[in-house]
């Protein structure tokens, strides 16, 4: 079919494109003439495919159609006129001239806002539904008959920008071609217009786009967002015209405490909190501005508004200036088709594709003396003038992911200075808790104070939540690619290696774990995790799944893994850092955002991995640490109804009221790493010196403050006394005492109270019966000390046989030279889940205990052997899902089905 492509924009030039990909012959292009040099695009790509453009300012005068315009019209002999995007008013000569007249492509449902502004006033009006229509061209009314229409969801917090981009604009594409298609085959229809319901509204201006204050916060938000871009809704205030931009309804968890902003007619004065500005309906609900347009044309965040020029645009040096104009001619080169790149020239909507943004960063590198930028910076500052900005920022050291203002707490210890956070993290930034509460953290070593850290409170929680939804739904989180938030992670890998020896130290103060193990394991491990997940970011797939298909089409299945969104991840006291790594590691893996709770008695670690996340550069709000009690900040976290998924290691009882929160709050998604007893086998046909040496692993490894402690050991009765004996002695020569001296073996126990606790567990087992061959008591020395301990004669009814100690108490019961399934029988009889061992030469015997054991992890000849590659989790009341290896990631995904006919 022979077309006329009557319009301009890249919407009609992506549908001239369209149009002859289909194999219509487009005869000729009318678009509007160039403005300041530039050629629209439309005009741009007829050009170079060789079809006639012409550029006419105007088609009539005094109401009459020229009739020269209308000649070089007809000539062309178009059979029909495609209007995609026109803001030219077209004769009716020409709209009736081709054999199948004229049709238009209009962004509302008509007869539902008719006019120019019809995007906007959907907004305004906040319509639920939204979409265009595609219809018959009349005299500019827009009352012509239906061809055809489509209509999508409008979303609470879409502008004119994000409703055009996800669905208007490409939809919109399709829709015309699939128009001029149904023409071609004679199947084209024409559907009058109902009245009912038609609105018409007038073109939005500057001039009328001044907010109305004496409405509700939805109405205020709706006129924000339907004037969001263009023209920009606005008020006096500050003795200033100020134009809102980014305007939500999703103010959860915000607490309207800052500066007040008095707004002329508004209901209550308006506040700028680090969040945004928080503006009020007349029904007293809060509405968030994320940016203010100042009177001079400066585009600023909401949360600067007082804070001065500093905030806004940066005035450029000379030296900057030069360099601005370098930076241009590199983007002139990579741009062609732009004739002169100005600030407001957008990189992506001139052309530019993801190649290009790899030539900009070298570009800029080698223009810059090796300055390394981001392809996301790229994304993320588009146009020229957001770019330049970006760029010196950079240049200068200033940019804003790295300001935070940090109150260490200095310590000279270990032969270095350590240098702690204490306060709240909550969106980037180190602060104090509501009403300023903190708790005493002790130094398990002596007893003493090692600093005030603040206490979070319920309130806390609630901005951490929301500082973590806004990254995950508005923040370059989840912009950047799967790869670059690998490199993020890897970036972060490496700062921990680099304060290894700093976060060891603040370990051994804080937690009471040996230095030695601290390097290896406490942090050495946790550099591994992210090292591991850092690796699995872009190895995150579905599948394609063959389905029935729905004769005579086709079908496609697939399957998508995606991020669940928010995470309160709470960690236990006895690996205060590794803990956090197992989980967090794998949670941000996946794309999530975090809140994590550290232990109340142990938060140091978790503070200073939040100050290494900034400089790693994981955008603000990725990660939030709140210390503070499990009743307040756990309580909270799980039942928050923005939180999807709470991952805890503690308590039995704790996690069986943790998931009951979880389902009556939002049935959240939960995984738990739980209580145990993990039972140890040992035969006399094992390699005696292995099993002792393991043995006494098993239990003191940590202090025995190890959730996967053998909290009971089986021994065969022949090698029994041998084995004790050996113990023993071995026990004995075990060096108590200060954590960060080198040749220390055994530290002092997390806490006070743990210690009690163990003196009462000791108490219990000399009460029933069993035997204290060694320890059972306090060090008789400052701190939490308390004396590796062995108990034999241990009958499986006693407390000690059934309940985990959580410290250095190794409990022993004999077994009958050969009854393997009787020993299987005890070693299963217990809720618990969580590991378990055996130590045998015997191949058959191994693979048969391993099969029969009712537990997550068996280790066979062997203890304590985790890697960051291996499943980690327990059965029974030990808990369900898994830390570590690729089962973690599925603790921290959805997977969504989406199927195709064709």
């Amino acid at each position: 079919m022979k077309i006329a492509v009557i319009g301009q924009s890249l919407f009609g030039q992506e549908v001239y494109c369209h149009l002859r990909k289909e194999g219509h012959e487009v005869v000729g292009v009318f678009t509007v003439p160039d403005k300041d040099g530039k050629a629209d695009p439309l005009g741009l790509e007829a050009e170079k495919d060789g079809v006639p453009v012409f550029k006419f300012s105007r088609w009539r005068a005094k109401g009459q159609a020229l009739p020269d315009v209308v000649a070089k019209y007809q000539a062309l002999g178009a059979e029909l006129n495609v209007l995609p995007f026109c803001s030219q008013f077209i004769p009716m000569e020409i709209i009736s001239a081709p054999r199948h007249g004229s049709i238009i492509y209009h962004p509302s449902l008509l007869p539902r806002h008719r006019g120019a502004s019809a995007i906007n006033w959907t907004l305004i009006h906040g319509d639920k539904k939204g979409g265009f229509s595609i219809f018959w061209a009349d005299d500019g009314l827009d009352t012509g008959d239906l061809l055809l229409q489509k209509e999508c969801e409008v979303l609470p917090d879409d502008t004119v920008s994000t409703l055009y981009n996800r669905f208007l604009f490409p939809e919109g594409i399709k829709g015309m071609v699939q128009a001029v298609r149904l023409i071609s085959e004679g199947k084209a229809p024409r559907l009058p217009q109902p009245e009912e319901g038609a609105t018409y509204e007038g073109i939005q201006k500057k001039e009328t786009a001044k907010i109305n204050w004496d409405q509700p916060a939805e109405a205020i938000h709706n006129w924000i967002r339907g004037n969001d871009k263009v023209p920009g809704a606005w008020t006096e205030a500050c003795e200033q015209k100020l134009t809102f931009f980014n305007s939500t309804l999703n103010t959860s968890g915000l607490v309207p405490e800052g500066d007040a902003l008095p707004i002329p007619g508004a209901h209550r004065p308006g506040v700028v909190t680090k969040a945004g500005l928080i503006l009020f309906g007349n029904d007293d609900k809060m509405l968030l501005v994320k940016n203010i347009q100042l009177e001079d044309g400066k585009m600023i965040l909401a949360s600067n508004f007082f804070k001065g020029a500093a905030s806004s645009v940066l005035e450029l040096t000379e030296a900057e200036l030069v360099t601005a104009e370098a930076v241009r001619s590199v983007w002139q080169r990579i741009l062609p088709n732009v004739l002169e790149v100005e600030d407001s020239t957008d990189f992506f909507k001139s052309g530019a594709a993801s190649v290009d943004v790899v030539r900009l960063v070298e570009e800029v590198k080698e223009l810059c003396d090796g300055l390394e930028l981001e392809n996301e910076d790229v994304y993320m500052a588009s146009t020229f003038g957001d770019f330049i900005q970006l760029l010196v920022r950079k240049l200068r050291g200033d940019d804003e992911e790295g300001e935070c203002s940090i109150d260490y707490v200095e310590m000279a210890v270990n032969k270095r200075t350590v240098r702690m956070p204490h306060q709240l993290f909550i969106g980037g930034e180190f602060v104090d808790a509501e009403g300023a509460k903190t708790s005493e953290t002790i130094n398990p070593t002596d007893g003493s104070v090692i600093c005030q850290v603040s206490l979070a409170q319920v309130t806390d929680v609630d901005k951490a939540v929301a500082a973590a939804k806004d990254a995950f739904e508005n923040g370059r989180w989840g912009k950047i690619s799967a790869r670059d938030r690998g490199r993020l992670m890897y970036r972060l890998a490496d700062l921990m290696e680099q304060h290894q020896e700093e976060l060891a130290t603040i370990e051994a103060l804080d937690a009471g774990a040996v230095y030695t193990l601290a390097l290896k394991t406490h942090v050495g491990m946790s550099i591994q995790t992210f090292r591991y997940f850092a690796g699995w970011c872009d190895k995150i797939q579905g599948s394609t799944i063959p389905i029935n298909q729905a004769r005579p089409n086709r079908n496609l299945t697939l399957t998508r893994k995606e991020p669940v969104g928010v995470c309160g991840i709470i960690i236990p006291w006895n690996y205060p850092l590794m803990m956090l790594s197992w989980k967090t590691a794998a949670c941000l893996a996946a794309g999530n955002t975090v809140v994590i709770k550290p232990a109340q008695v142990t938060p140091l670690t978790a503070l200073k991995f939040a100050e290494l996340t900034l400089k790693a550069g994981i955008p603000k709000g990725v990660v939030n640490v709140l210390p503070g009690s499990g009743s307040l900040v756990g309580q909270r976290l799980s039942d928050h109804p923005d939180v999807r998924k709470i991952g805890f290691t503690g308590s039995t009882e704790v996690g069986k009221h943790i998931m009951k929160s979880c389902a009556i709050s939002n049935v959240k998604k939960v995984s738990l790493e739980l209580g145990g007893k993990s039972p140890l086998i040992i035969f006399a046909d094992c390699d005696l010196n292995k099993a002792v040496q393991m043995g006494m692993s098993s239990v003191f490894f940590n202090k025995g403050e190890n959730c996967i402690a053998a909290g009971r050991l089986f021994v065969e009765d022949s090698i029994h006394d041998e084995f004790v004996r050996r113990v023993v002695e071995e026990v004995r020569k075990m060096k108590v005492g200060n954590p960060l001296d080198r040749d220390t073996d055994h530290g002092p126990q997390n806490h006070h109270a743990h210690l009690v606790k163990l003196m009462e567990y000791c108490q219990c087992g000399v009460k029933e019966g069993a035997t204290l061959v060694c320890g059972g008591n306090q060090v008789p020395r400052p701190g939490f000390f308390f004396e590796p301990t062995v108990f034999t004669d241990v009958e499986d009814h006693m407390f000690i046989a059934k309940e985990e100690s959580f410290g250095p108490v190794m409990i022993i019961s004999r077994f009958a030279d050969g009854d393997v399934d009787a020993v299987l029988s005890r070693a299963n009889a217990t809720e618990f889940g969580l590991a378990s061992g055996v130590f045998t030469r015997d191949i058959n015997k191994a693979l048969y205990v391993s099969d029969k054991l009712q537990a997550g992890t068996v280790f066979v000849n062997t203890y304590n052997k985790t890697d960051v590659a291996a499943p980690f989790g327990g059965f029974k009341q030990s808990g369900f899902g898994k830390d570590l290896g690729e089962a973690a990631l599925n603790e921290y995904l959805r997977v969504k089905t989406v199927t195709f006919e064709y």
